[in-house]
C-alpha cells in the first residue's frame, strides 16, 4: 500500500465514514492539532525523564489517538445501518480524567507551593513540556469550537482541559527533577 493516495490534491480529505471536507475544516484543524500535540509529547518522552512520567505520556498519547478518532468521525455516519457504532474503540472515560487528576495531585505533593506565574523555560526538557501544554490549549480551543458546531463526546473536552493542567504540573516536576530554576513572573509596578 502506498502512503500517498492523491485524493487530497485538491484540498480535501476524507473523514472516517467517507465524507470529504476541506483540509482547513475545523474538524481537520482540531484533530491535526492533536497530532501536533502528540508529536511534541513523543519529543518530551524521548528526553531523559523518569520512567513513570514516560509511561504516563505513552498512556496519554494513546488517549489522544482515541480523541483524534472521535474528531475524525463524520457524526452523520458515526452509526452504521445495523445500529452499531462505526468507531469500535474505547472512548474517553471518567477514569481517564481521574488518572490525570491523580497524577497531578501526586506531583503537586512533591512541589513547593506556587505563588506566582512561572516563565516557561529553565531547561530544554521543561521547555518541550511547556510547548506541549500550549499546543494542548490550542487543541482544546479548536475542539471547543467544533463542539459548539457539532457536539461530540464531552469527556474528550474534559480530558484536553485536564491534560493542559497536567502538562503544567509535569513541567514544574521536571524543573525540580532537573534542578532547573523556575523564574517567577513578577510584574513591574508603574510609577
Amino acid at each position: 500500500m502506498k502512503i500517498y493516495t492523491k485524493t487530497g490534491d485538491k484540498g480535501t480529505t476524507a473523514l472516517f465514514g467517507g465524507t470529504r471536507v476541506s483540509k482547513h475544516n475545523i474538524r481537520i484543524e482540531s484533530y491535526g492539532t492533536l497530532d501536533e500535540l502528540n508529536s511534541y509529547l513523543g519529543l518530551l518522552r524521548d528526553q531523559e525523564i523518569d520512567a513513570h512520567s514516560k509511561a504516563s505520556l505513552i498512556s496519554i498519547q494513546e488517549k489522544l489517538f482515541v480523541i483524534g478518532a472521535i474528531l475524525a468521525t463524520d457524526p452523520e455516519k458515526a452509526v452504521l445501518k445495523n445500529g452499531k457504532e462505526r468507531l469500535n474503540i474505547d472512548k474517553v472515560s471518567e477514569a481517564d480524567i481521574l488518572f490525570l487528576e491523580q497524577e497531578m495531585d501526586a506531583m503537586d505533593e512533591q512541589l513547593p507551593p506556587m505563588t506566582h506565574f512561572i516563565l516557561p523555560g529553565g531547561h530544554q526538557t521543561v521547555s518541550f513540556c511547556h510547548i506541549s501544554r500550549a499546543v494542548c490549549r490550542r487543541a482544546e480551543r479548536l475542539a471547543t469550537a467544533l463542539y459548539q458546531e457539532v457536539p461530540f463526546e464531552e469527556n474528550a473536552l474534559k480530558y484536553l482541559n485536564r491534560l493542559s493542567d497536567y502538562l503544567f504540573v509535569l513541567a514544574r516536576k521536571l524543573s525540580k527533577d532537573l534542578q532547573a530554576e523556575e523564574i517567577k513572573w513578577i510584574p513591574e509596578k508603574k510609577d
